[in-house]
């Protein structure tokens, strides 16, 4: 689930429905502590968090708590900042749950690629000026051979550049 940008005030109602019924949140560095308090008082709080080569718990570990605490019969809130499948773990974490047969959903998050920009005034799109924009990660996987982003051909595309992480 996503838990938006950090203002608990931009969690989506089905968010909050979710958290309200939950019995574990396993919950990340960047989700504003606020919103645990929407979890039922008798709900297991799990920090998951990862901060650059600081991880509270190994992503595999992580993904293996997520099948174990759902074969337990538990509803399982994975709380991951912005939004779950935006350069985040949530299409591993949901390959892992599929692979293990278990059914979930997957509850998006408003993005800091578009809400930090809103906050602070900035169209990333204007009729009048710009017509596209492209989201890039500053973080790429340190155990690739080579980047994954062609960055001439970045800078030669039209549109609002987006850098997270």
């Amino acid at each position: 689930m996503g838990a938006g940008p950090g203002d608990a005030g931009l969690l989506t109602l089905r968010g909050a429905e979710l958290l309200a019924r939950a019995d574990v949140v396993v919950y990340d560095a960047l989700v504003n502590p606020d919103l645990l308090r929407l979890a039922p008082k008798t709900a297991e709080i799990i920090y998951g968090g990862k901060r650059s080569k600081d991880h509270a718990i190994p992503q595999d570990e992580l993904n293996k708590l997520l099948v174990e605490k759902a074969r337990e019969g538990k509803i399982v809130v994975r709380l991951k900042g912005g939004d779950p499948y935006i350069f985040g773990r949530g299409g591993e974490e949901a390959e892992e749950i599929a692979a293990a047969r278990i059914p979930f959903e997957v509850v998006p998050g408003i993005s800091s690629t578009f809400a930090a920009p809103n906050y602070a005034g900035i169209p990333i799109t204007h009729r009048d000026h710009c017509s596209s924009y492209t989201v890039i990660t500053g973080h790429e996987d340190p155990t690739k051979d080579a980047s994954g982003l062609d960055c001439a051909q970045i800078a030669r595309t039209a549109g609002t550049k987006i850098v997270l992480m």
